[in-house]
């Protein structure tokens, strides 16, 4: 099962699910939360961007690069999927 220290997270298994498929934090929180809120009703369409492991090493530093992570140009590939992951 998830874990659960997150207090502000509502459905911890789909938090889960999407944080592997590649979702950010924010993003995976809202969805969860959102699922779990019987007086919300949100759509499964949304979306398409395919996990960071399909992503080339250059899409990956540019979206590092984005989001400010320091270090970025001398990471590998798997270290740059896990520092957008964090």
């Amino acid at each position: 099962m998830a874990k659960t220290d997150r207090s502000s997270i509502k459905d911890e298994d789909t938090y889960e699910a999407l944080r592997d498929k590649g979702y950010n934090k924010s993003k995976a929180a809202a969805i969860a939360n959102a699922q779990a809120n019987d007086d919300m009703s949100p759509s499964e369409k949304g979306g398409k961007a395919p996990p960071y492991e399909d992503w080339t090493k250059d899409d990956l530093i540019e979206r590092a690069g984005e989001l400010e992570i320091e270090g970025r140009w001398d990471m590998t590939k798997d270290e740059l999927i896990k520092a957008l992951r964090d």
